[in-house]
Parts: C-alpha cells; sequence; structure tokens
C-alpha cells in the first residue's frame, strides 16, 4: 500500500514539471484556472472547487445496495438507499461554511472549507490547495436498546480533517490527492462502521478525464493507512446539465459523509459494486461587488 501511494505522489511531481514546460503564455497569466472539477464534490469526496461569496451549493447524493443481487433486486436498488442531503455557503471567496445529514446512523455533519492556493493559467502557482474540517452527531435513537444502554451524547460524536492538493494537467486531465483522517470518540458495535478505533487515516486520490465539454469521465481511491479495512474505489461519469452537475458512478461503499468514508466499511471492486449518483446544484444569492 505504501508503495502504490508512493507512486502517486512521484508521478503527480513529474507531470506537474512536464506541464509546466509545456504551458503556453496567455494574455493574462495570473488568471486562476477553470474548473480543476465539475463541482464542490467528486463522488463522495470534497474537492478544491470552492465557492464565491454569496453562492451555495446544494447536493443530493445516493448510494444503493450491492448489484450482485441480480434482477430480482434491480441490481440494488431495491435494498434501500443511503442518501446524503448538504448545503454549503460561501462567506467569502475563500471561506465556506456547510451543513449535511446521511441517513445512515442517521449522521448531522457540519463542517468549514477554507481555500488556501488557486492554481493560475501560466504556473506561477502550480496547484491549487484547500482545507476542510468538520464534526458531527450519530442521532439514531437506536430505541430498540433499553434507556440505561442507549449512547451518551459524548459517545455518538465523530470529527474529520482533510488536505486536497488538486491539479489542472491539461484541458482533459485533472488530479487530487486528499490525506484525510476521521476521529470517533466511541466507535461502539451498533454504529454502522467497521473496526473499533477511535482514529483513521486514508489518502483520497480523485480524477477526471474530460470527454466533451460538458461530461469526464471520474476516479475514486481511498485506501486506509492504518487499518486493514478494504479500501474504497470507483468509478464514474459527470455531466453538466441545465445549470446542474449530475454524477452517476459506481463505488464500493455505501458511506456518503467524510468520517465514514473511512470508518464505513467497503467491498472488493467488481465484487461489492454499488450504484450511486448526486445531483449537484449552485446558487447565486446574491449580486457581488464589482
Amino acid at each position: 500500500m505504501k508503495k502504490v501511494i508512493l507512486l502517486l505522489v512521484v508521478l503527480f511531481a513529474v507531470v506537474i514539471r512536464s506541464e509546466a514546460q509545456l504551458e503556453r503564455k496567455l494574455e493574462n497569466e495570473n488568471q486562476p484556472v477553470d474548473l480543476i472539477f465539475h463541482a464542490p464534490r467528486h463522488i463522495n469526496l470534497l474537492t478544491v472547487e470552492h465557492l464565491e461569496k454569496k453562492t451555495m451549493h446544494f447536493a443530493i447524493m445516493h448510494t444503493f445496495g450491492t448489484l450482485d443481487g441480480g434482477i430480482e433486486n434491480l441490481f440494488g436498488l431495491d435494498n434501500g438507499a443511503n442518501i446524503q442531503f448538504s448545503f454549503e455557503f460561501g462567506l467569502s471567496d475563500k471561506i465556506s461554511l456547510g451543513a449535511s445529514r446521511s441517513s445512515r446512523d442517521k449522521f448531522y455533519n457540519i463542517y468549514g472549507r477554507y481555500l488556501i492556493l488557486e492554481q493560475t493559467q501560466n504556473n506561477s502557482v502550480p496547484l491549487s490547495l484547500s482545507f476542510a474540517a468538520g464534526g458531527g452527531i450519530i442521532s439514531n435513537p437506536y430505541s430498540f436498546l433499553p434507556q440505561n444502554e442507549r449512547p451518551q451524547f459524548t459517545d455518538r460524536l465523530a470529527y474529520f480533517g482533510q488536505v486536497m492538493l488538486a491539479r489542472k494537467f491539461s484541458k482533459k486531465i485533472s488530479v487530487q490527492l486528499s490525506p484525510m483522517l476521521a476521529y470517533f470518540t466511541n466507535p461502539l458495535d451498533i454504529y454502522q462502521i467497521e473496526g473499533s478505533q477511535n482514529f483513521y487515516l486514508g489518502l483520497g486520490f480523485s480524477g477526471k478525464y474530460k470527454v466533451t465539454d460538458r461530461s469526464s469521465l471520474t476516479l475514486q481511491y481511498i485506501p486506509n493507512l492504518n487499518s486493514d479495512l478494504q479500501s474504497n474505489f470507483g468509478i464514474g461519469w459527470d455531466v453538466e446539465a441545465g445549470g446542474h452537475v449530475f454524477q452517476m458512478y459506481f463505488v464500493t461503499s455505501q458511506a456518503l459523509n467524510e468520517q465514514y468514508l473511512l470508518a464505513g466499511g467497503n467491498g472488493v471492486p467488481g465484487e461489492e459494486f454499488r450504484l450511486g449518483f448526486n445531483v449537484n446544484r449552485i446558487f447565486a444569492l446574491g449580486q457581488k461587488k464589482k
């Protein structure tokens, strides 16, 4: 696993160097690049695509049951879905705050993002860098348990941190590396996570290959670094249409929020894929000052 991660980092650095040498001069050399990714989310992971001031990103995300149920269960669609609604608002051109709710364990999350660097077209800034962090609570009442055995408030808390380091290498290819961690104050057996550790570490990888002006082939890979859990793998297709970004994908995990992406368990690629899709919409809530 360490060799795979090292190889990804080396390839990332090599392509940055080669692209910097081939980049042609533009009229406005300090102009930020456009759309490293199609939306602030890429399959399941947050991206470096930030919100401008007074804009809001609304996303509806779904993952279903495994495909191995066959046509009888409509390839997992009959087995129930994990659904997440999220809202994120741009407080400035660099800072945004968001909130989400996932049906798995009825998990509520509050998070923030900060844009540190933005890639420019002349490579004076060769990549984009942003940071996200947040915390959430498992709100499932667990009413099947006796009152004195139900988790207390402090037992239900979970936190995450994520760094997003991305580059648009060409008009077609974009890549992001996302070191990330999750912390559960008390990882009880009744939660829909795997393992009993407090800390989970991972290195997310996001890739985009633009096929047409408004659609791209996408890839997600999140290896766990400190546990024997299966790694998260996904492949999908992004489409821009009518102000929306539709994302359709096959993924090995039913998890959607950042904490559960690391701790929620994964299937084996090719054996336990799930169908998933996201709907992204960005709204302008006010006019920016000129």
